[in-house]
Parts: structure tokens; C-alpha cells; sequence
């Protein structure tokens, strides 16, 4: 097998191509081979050594990856459902940038009919974090108000999809020209330039009586802002701080800790005046909730299979290449997912 090593934290140099035997699985286990891999923002955190479960959940060296589709190459003992061969979507903690992977049975899903293995594979990581947000934190009303930043990205392009499906009315937030058809071809009912408008203005034209969620991964660039903007009873939905890392892939410390310092902090006591909450998820310590994240992947599924969601556009890399793809993802321009190829 072939896969990406992270020896210790660092830039993009961190990211080795090694070669090993293929891994063989235990009792309850499939080994899956791989033919996409997902990317996600949260794989260079990894690498610059940022990401709290990576150091508490697994340690370095760690391969990243939390995302794969590939079909099954061998069974351990006790599992069924499946055959050699079958088309299948892996959901990882850790261990994705990889040909091969072994994996539990039940984090392994039957890519559904009509998904090749890159829409399969760019899947989970977004349209679980976006899920569980939505439905199990936020409860969303047909006829919502909600604002979503990143709006043309992976997480941000499934919410507006799954605030279409629930009849909220979506406002997207992007970053750039080049980004507004594409978060208005995933639904979104209006989309907000930052670029080249004023984010907050426009934010306070399309919704004056405020929102009933907004959805935010910026961090401190943007926190205390989408804070003001909720309506009563609204909920800032929190899901990363993107804004605070650097886009050069190394950490500059002073700058990092000054935003760190700056980070709103939410009193409680005002949160009962102004009936405002703040609710957050992040998926890699979600694995005490394992059955509800299995339940909620099989919801989405069935729905991308009925054309109720669709799969996100999806930019290539080989796997060789890991390091080009963060790169790519860390700058900002990026529409939709990220795959590698093995």
C-alpha cells in the first residue's frame, strides 16, 4: 500500500509518500481499497499540528484523512452485508490519504447507484458536519432565515443544500466573483460577495429583523459580527476558525495568539436576555455519538440517491501530490471538495 505519513507538525514538507505492505482486516473489519480519498481543511490543521483530536484521539506520526471510496478487497471474520468488490463510501479517523484501508464494518456504506468514487469519497466529512449542525443542534423551520459563510465550500455548500431541503430561505456568503454562481447552483437563495460587497450591510438588507441561524467556520474575522446578527431565538452555529490560520502552510505564532486573544467569548447571562444561543460541532469527538452519525450518513445517502442532494464539484490531485492539494485548499479559491487519487 501507499499512503501520506505526518512524522511531526509542520509545513508542507511535513506530508511523506511511503510504501508498505497492504494491512489485512480483523473480526469485524473490511479492507477497502481505495480509489479517492476526500481533503478537507481539517487535514492541514493536522499537518500543522492544530488539530486537538489528532493529538489527543491518535498522536504523530498519523496519516490524515477522514473521507474514502474504493471497493472491498478483503472481509474479516463475522461480517456481512458486503462482498469483494462492492463499491463503497469509508468514513475514517485518520488514515485516509491512503490506497488501502482497514476499516470497522459499520463505518463502511454501499456507495449508492449514480455516485462514482470521487463524489462518493468527497461525501461524508462535509455532509455529516453540515447534519449534524442542522439537525441535531440547530432544528430548522421551514421559512428560517439563515446566513452561511464559506458558502461555496465543502461544509458550507452541503448547509445550503440542506437548508434548501428543509425550506429555509439561504443566504450564502462567499469570497470571491468567481464562487457566487457556483453557491447559487447548490440553492442558495441570495449570495453576498464579500469581495466586492459589504458583508454586514448586505447581510442586514436581505434580513432586517436578523437570522434565525447563522452558520460560521471564520473564527474571529467574523464571529462577533454574526453574533449581532441572529434573530431572538436565533443560533450561531460554529464549525472551525479558518480565518485565523495562515494560507502560506506555516503558523505565524504572534498572529495566531492575537487572534486567539480576540476570539468573542459568550456570557451566558446575555444569552438569556437576548434568547441567542451558540451550539458547535466538530465530528472527530463525535465517536461516543457513533450510531447517531450512522443513522444520520444513511439519511443523506438516501437522499443523494433520490437527487434530493447532490454531490459537490470535485477538484483532483494524485496522492503523490497531497502536499499541492493542501496548498490548494489553504488558499481560499477553492469550489466545492478535493480528492486524491492513490
Amino acid at each position: 500500500m501507499r499512503r501520506i505519513i505526518i512524522d511531526r507538525p509542520g509545513s508542507y514538507g511535513a506530508l511523506h509518500l511511503v510504501e508498505e505492505p497492504d494491512p489485512r482486516p480483523g473480526p469485524g473489519e473490511v479492507l477497502v481499497a481505495v480509489e479517492a480519498c476526500g481533503v478537507n481543511y481539517a487535514d492541514s490543521i493536522i499537518r500543522m499540528g492544530l488539530y486537538a483530536s489528532a493529538r489527543q484521539l491518535h498522536g504523530y506520526p498519523i496519516t490524515p484523512g477522514f473521507e474514502v471510496a474504493g471497493r472491498i478487497a478483503a472481509l474479516g471474520a463475522g461480517v456481512g452485508g458486503f462482498r469483494v468488490g462492492d463499491a463503497v463510501i469509508g468514513l475514517t479517523l485518520f488514515g485516509g490519504y491512503a490506497s488501502h484501508c482497514v476499516l470497522a464494518a459499520d463505518s463502511v456504506f454501499p456507495l449508492p447507484e449514480g455516485l462514482g468514487m470521487l463524489e462518493g469519497a468527497t461525501l461524508p466529512t462535509v455532509f455529516l458536519t453540515a447534519w449534524f449542525l442542522v439537525h441535531e443542534l440547530v432544528h430548522p423551520h421551514a421559512g428560517d432565515c439563515w446566513l452561511v459563510h464559506s458558502a461555496a465550500g465543502g461544509v458550507g455548500s452541503a448547509l445550503v443544500q440542506l437548508g434548501r431541503l428543509a425550506g429555509c430561505r439561504v443566504i450564502g456568503v462567499v469570497g470571491g466573483a468567481h464562487k457566487v454562481a457556483a453557491c447559487r447552483v447548490q440553492g442558495a437563495d441570495a449570495v453576498i460577495d464579500k469581495s466586492a460587497q459589504e458583508l454586514w450591510r448586505e447581510a442586514e438588507r436581505l434580513a432586517p429583523g436578523g437570522y434565525q441561524a447563522v452558520f460560521d467556520a471564520n473564527g474571529v474575522t467574523t464571529l462577533r459580527d454574526s453574533w449581532n446578527h441572529l434573530a431572538p431565538a436565533g443560533k450561531l452555529a460554529i464549525y472551525g476558525f479558518h480565518g485565523m490560520l495562515p494560507r502560506t502552510g506555516r503558523i505565524r505564532w504572534p498572529r495566531l495568539a492575537w487572534y486567539w486573544l480576540r476570539t468573542p467569548r459568550f456570557n451566558p447571562l446575555q444569552m438569556t436576555q437576548l434568547n441567542r444561543s451558540v451550539i458547535a460541532a466538530n465530528l472527530s469527538f463525535l465517536q461516543q455519538q457513533a450510531p447517531r452519525l450512522r443513522e444520520g450518513m444513511q439519511w443523506l445517502l438516501a437522499r443523494l440517491a433520490h437527487g434530493e442532494l447532490r454531490p459537490l464539484p470535485v477538484e483532483t490531485f494524485p496522492l503523490a501530490r497531497a502536499a499541492d492539494a493542501q496548498r490548494r485548499i489553504e488558499s481560499g479559491q477553492t469550489i466545492g471538495k478535493l480528492a486524491l487519487l492513490p
